[in-house]
């Protein structure tokens, strides 16, 4: 069911939670950006209230960053913007869209450990509950109808064992992946690249208020926002940040679903993918990601097998992370992606001497993090057989 409460942090005063509204709805004004800026000034009503002149001073900021954080102060019209922004919290509330900002204790654990996470997300209905696993389900918009039926039997053999179902709410494998959920009697959240209230693609009305009553839906962009093309690849990052497991089902060479697996990467998360026709454009992407090291789709059961002994086994996984955060092969290894990269690339990224990135890339190699592909060009070894339990 949709939850009514109140939106609002129980670190920030309720008065002031429609400065964090306002902060959190700045465009182009990137994630990062914000939260060094409330960082650095405490709170997001002190950011409203900087100075020029100290804003001149913040060094990372582009003149269009200061220009938009500077839009509705002028002595002038403040008293006018100020009411308006203060309406539009109020209705915000009154819809029960709620605002989670990065520090709530509410924002979701996952989320918050990958490399960029969003300042602050708009949440209608529920989020994915912590302590169940979450498996991404995304693909071709323009899938065959062999994409869509595995995306069906995925989700629904997965939500029936109790696994959360993420995806985009697009057209295709996404739609496939939310509906095999919500025919299970299971729990799915839909990622927006738009306004949490806007219902895009409008042909999925229906599958948007089932997956309200049945799961959550989820946006990084204000309320009201449309669905432009910019914010797509930037709510993929989410869709594999609230997820364990990404599943790729049908992809091109070049599409949206390669980029949602390189973050997933990024963040250090399993990818798989569904194998297809050798002829079929739509599983030249699942190829490739295969060829990579990504792992083999071959049918829900034999997925749901490895979840189960993975959740035990992603456990030992994530305490040996927790003790390469402060490691040489955490840096290294997170430069590493699906795309061959030199060690004279990483040595530069890391800043580390050669001889501390060639250890570490030895280390990672033998641990099963990551393939040498040609000679001093590595990349991350995906769901690797490697891995010890």
């Amino acid at each position: 069911m949709e939850n009514k409460k109140n939106p609002g942090s129980p670190s920030v005063r309720e008065e002031d939670m429609f400065y964090e509204y306002w902060l959190a709805s700045l465009k182009p004004l990137s994630a990062r950006k914000k939260r060094m800026l409330r960082d650095a000034y405490g709170s997001a009503r002190a950011v409203y209230y900087i100075e020029e002149t100290r804003l001149d001073q913040e060094i990372y900021l582009t003149d269009l960053d200061r220009r938009v954080l500077q839009a509705g102060r002028d002595s002038r019209n403040q008293e006018e913007y100020l009411r308006g922004l203060k309406e539009s919290w109020e209705k915000l509330k009154e819809s029960g869209i709620r605002l989670i900002l990065y520090e709530d204790p509410a924002y979701p654990s996952r989320l918050s450990r990958i490399p960029d996470p969003p300042y602050a997300i708009y949440v209608r209905g529920e989020l994915p509950p912590e302590n169940q696993p979450a498996v991404a389900i995304v693909g071709a918009r323009k899938c065959t109808p062999y994409g869509e039926e595995m995306a069906l039997e995925y989700a629904e053999t997965l939500a029936g064992a109790g696994v959360a179902v993420i995806s985009g709410m697009a057209r295709g494998i996404d739609g496939a992946g939310h509906r095999g959920a919500l025919n299970a009697g299971g729990k799915t959240y839909g990622v927006l690249g738009c306004g949490v209230d806007v219902c895009y693609p409008r042909e999925h009305i229906g599958l948007y208020m089932d997956i309200l009553k049945n799961g959550g839906l989820i946006a990084e962009r204000a309320p009201g926002e449309p669905p432009l093309p910019a914010y797509f690849p930037e709510r993929n990052r989410i869709i594999s940040g609230l997820s364990d497991v990404i599943l790729i089902m049908e992809a091109k060479e070049k599409s949206g679903s390669l980029i949602t697996a390189d973050q997933a990467l990024e963040q250090g998360k399993d990818v798989y993918a569904l194998p297809g026709p050798a002829d079929s454009a739509l599983s030249q992407g699942c190829h490739r990601l295969i060829r990579q090291g990504a792992g083999i789709l071959l049918s829900p059961e034999d997925l749901l097998e490895e979840l189960g002994i993975d959740r035990i086994h992603l456990l030992k996984k994530s305490d040996r992370n927790k003790k390469m955060l402060e490691s040489p092969e955490h840096m290294v290894y997170s430069c590493l992606g699906l795309f061959p990269k030199s060690t004279g690339t990483i040595i530069e990224e890391t800043g580390f001497s050669p001889q501390k990135v060639m250890e570490a890339l030895v280390s990672l190699v033998l641990e099963g993090y990551a393939r040498e592909v040609s000679k001093n060009h590595y990349v991350r070894a995906g769901k690797s057989s490697g891995e010890k339990a």
